[in-house]
């Protein structure tokens, strides 16, 4: 699939790596719709070329009707990125008692029940298109999925399920002629990270083999580029980390 022909919605699209990941695909020719739930996405939307639907991931509702205005401002979707996520810092058992259920059940519902409903919506969607490969789907793990630290047991589940459904998910669609990956980035140098003090950053960056250092939104968003062009790619959990394992 070339990119200049694709037509992509990236859900968390207004910030981070979403936003990362779509001025990169509009700077090679893709149609765009960002969804993200910040009303100022529209900003950013307007400034690459793209358009923009006010959606909340975990409203199917809403997602719905993002899919169906995605679809008609582009003709078509043919590519679905998931970058909408929240992260979530509590221990099982802390100072204050036991980890919050609300937080935990919040950060599966948005990080993962939220990528299932955009993905399904958008494969439902990609199923009318004509030809043999009508689509690809990417979500957003993380390498906590595998290897997450102390504090994260919320948002390593919620990863751990979007690396664990990309296999069946990819079996599921494959009658449809739509391919299924996952990312799962190690520490990415997004703006509220690059905000922390640079001591902490140079803290984080020490622990990556290498190259030493975070790495950059741009990179992930070429690694979504090049599993787009890459028809062969399906079903798989591909790392981007710098040979980081947390510890």
């Amino acid at each position: 699939m070339e990119l200049a022909e694709t037509s992509a919605v990236v859900t968390g699209g207004a910030s981070g790596l979403g936003a990362a990941t779509a001025g990169y695909l509009r700077k090679r020719g893709a149609q765009v719709t960002i969804l993200d739930r910040d009303p100022r996405g529209a900003e950013f939307a307007a400034r690459i070329g793209a358009h923009f639907a006010e959606t909340d991931v975990t409203d199917e509702a809403s997602v719905t009707r993002a899919i169906e205005a995605a679809s008609a401002a582009m003709g078509r979707i043919t590519a679905c990125v998931n970058c909408a996520g929240i992260v979530t810092g509590e221990k099982t058992v802390g100072r204050d008692g036991p980890h919050k259920l609300d937080s935990f059940r919040r950060t599966i519902e948005i990080n993962l029940i939220g990528s299932f409903n955009v993905l399904r919506l958008a494969a439902a969607e990609m199923a009318k298109n004509a030809g043999t490969e009508k689509g690809v789907i990417i979500n957003t793990a993380s390498v906590a999925a595998f290897d997450g630290q102390a504090g994260q047991a919320a948002y390593a589940a919620s990863k751990a399920g979007i690396a664990g459904m990309t296999l069946p998910i990819a079996r599921d669609l494959a009658r449809s002629g739509i391919r299924v990956m996952a990312i799962a980035p190690g520490i990415f140098g997004t703006p509220m990270l690059r905000s922390l003090p640079q001591d902490v950053q140079d803290g984080l960056a020490a622990d990556v083999p290498f190259p030493k250092r975070l790495g950059e939104p741009e990179e992930f968003a070429q690694l979504v580029g090049n599993i787009i062009e890459s028809g062969y790619l399906n079903g798989e959990v591909i790392r981007i980390d710098g040979a980081l394992r947390m510890r």
